[in-house]
């Protein structure tokens, strides 16, 4: 990430990790940037009094911000190597000493310095790790996730053996743990499990190192925005940081037993189960009355009498419990619709071919565009199914879409309260079987006019006929020219196109029976 501006997520993470206490030095690791990068940043969050504010500072607010940082000249200019990394990288693979390298470069156009070239290097090529030693965190400071493959299971859902995949969190100092089995590793099965992993501990500890980057959800919640904007926001609602433990790092791990390794060689190895569930209740008391109970080889106490002091050191659950919502970048097609999850949500048309932001709970759907939230729907609950808001159709091209309803009756409120009241009683039982007989009563106003269908209209409600050739039949004949008594069928005898109607003699029961 380095010689790149950082994006307006990747800051709000920088100044939540500011916010938190910690060092220019830690974060510039975890984040893969400079402590150049952060002092630069913590410089203005400072001038700008964002961290000591009570709420972190709004998206919207931090990219206008940043914007103006840049017009200002705050973000310096990138290298004069940098149109030349995949040249320079190749290189310097080839074992190309920098002095011969600039040679090359000079002979494709480079006029920079030979500083700029050999500082660019430092920051392509990565360097030997240093040696650490081991250091033990505090009570709730800290847990460690693995995640990796388990082996074939039952899964009684489908009917069929699929591979199954533990989830295993490990709290830093107690080495207390939470295990459960899984089928997938999409990324709100992911926040799910952390939940259920939160509230198995009781609170929340201050960080959550990811360990296993083997794992494609691990690799994905570190490198992907998707995945990684999923997962941040389940860090914001529990208060807990983020920190990748990068390959080639053994120390950031050596503390802590491999969670995934330990369960499959010791939990699961040799043992035959019925389906998941049975499994995962094994888990569960494995967890309890083994893993917990056992000297640990490090701390030489068992994990639970550990755990007893840890607890009061956790962090409150939040009062509400966190509703899985999971981050998906979309593109608007041309029909004002984006996918997601094999369904159809509407968006604004004026944004059209621009690309915006999904977050999918199991109820709803809601769209962003540069942190705004322009609609929610509910969400889809078969695939195909389209959920569309009218507004955000261009109206030209509203007719003979699903929202044509909405159109109807703006279009006869423009006429009259009559046909109003008309097309809203037409519409109001099958709006989709009574569409086309909408349309036709409408159409009329362009054959006789506003006033005269709208006089018609008045004539049929008060006949109670809410047909479309009725309403024909009184413009044909030109009975919507003659007055209509409001008091007229308040009583007396039926009128004489009721043809079908029965006195209340013949309706009533016979006696006897």
């Amino acid at each position: 990430m380095a010689g790149r501006r950082k994006s307006v997520l990747d800051v709000r993470e920088m100044l939540r990790r500011l916010r938190a206490g910690d060092s220019d030095r830690r974060i510039a690791r975890e984040l893969s940037v400079s402590r150049v990068t952060v002092k630069k940043y913590r410089k203005q969050a400072k001038e700008q009094g964002w961290l000591e504010q009570e709420e972190l500072v709004a998206p919207a607010a931090l990219e206008d911000a940043l914007r103006e940082a840049v017009g200002s000249g705050v973000a310096g200019p990138p290298s004069g190597v940098e149109p030349y990394r995949g040249f320079v990288k190749a290189k310097r693979e080839e074992g190309v000493e920098l002095q011969a390298l600039l040679g090359l470069l000079r002979e494709k156009g480079y006029e920079g310095s030979y500083s700029s070239l050999r500082r660019f290097a430092a920051r392509l090529e990565k360097k030997r790790p240093a040696v650490y030693v081991r250091v033990e965190t505090s009570p709730g400071e800290e847990a460690q996730v693995d995640f990796g493959y388990a082996g074939q299971l039952y899964d009684p859902t489908s009917e069929r053996v699929r591979k199954a995949w533990v989830f295993v969190m490990t709290l830093g100092y107690s080495r207390h743990q939470y295990a459960e089995l899984v089928f997938d590793q999409k990324v709100e099965t992911w926040v799910e499990l952390h939940v259920r992993a939160l509230e198995s501990f009781g609170g929340v500890v201050n960080r959550v190192v990811l360990d296993n980057l083997k794992a494609g959800i691990v690799k994905a919640v570190v490198h992907d925005q998707e995945a990684q904007r999923s997962y941040r926001e389940l860090a914001e609602h529990y208060g807990f940081l983020i920190s990748p433990c990068r390959p080639h790092t053994p120390h950031h791990k050596g503390k802590v037993e491999s969670g995934v390794r330990y369960v499959k060689r010791n939990a699961l190895a040799g043992r035959k189960f019925k389906d998941i569930h049975e499994s995962n209740a094994h888990l569960a008391r494995w967890v309890r009355e083994v893993a917990g109970a056992r000297v640990h080889g490090t701390t030489q106490e068992m994990p639970l009498v550990r755990f007893e002091r840890e607890r009061e050191h956790l962090s409150p659950l939040p009062l509400n419990r966190y509703e899985v919502a999971v981050w998906k970048e979309v593109k608007l097609h041309p029909d004002c619709h984006v996918v997601f999850d094999y369904s159809y949500y509407s968006a604004p048309h004026r944004l059209v071919g621009e690309k915006l932001w999904l977050r999918a709970t199991p109820r709803r759907v809601e769209a962003y565009h540069r942190f705004e939230r322009l609609a929610t729907h509910e969400r889809a609950v078969h695939r195909g199914q389209r959920r569309t808001i009218g507004a955000h159709l261009p109206p030209d091209k509203l007719a003979g879409v699903l929202p044509e309803p909405i159109r109807l009756r703006a279009l006869a409120a423009d006429v009259g309260a009559s046909t109003a009241e008309f097309i809203d009683r037409l519409l109001g039982e099958r709006p989709l079987d009574r569409l086309r007989s909408a349309q036709g009563v409408l159409k009329l106003q362009h054959r006789y006019g506003s006033p005269r269908l709208e006089a018609a209209c008045r004539r049929a409600l008060a006949f109670d006929e809410l047909r479309y050739h009725t309403v024909k039949s009184i413009l044909n004949k030109g009975l919507d020219l003659e007055p209509v008594a409001e008091t007229e069928f308040d009583s007396g005898p039926l009128p004489a196109t009721s043809r079908y109607a029965r006195s209340a003699a013949e309706l009533a029961p016979a006696s006897g029976r």
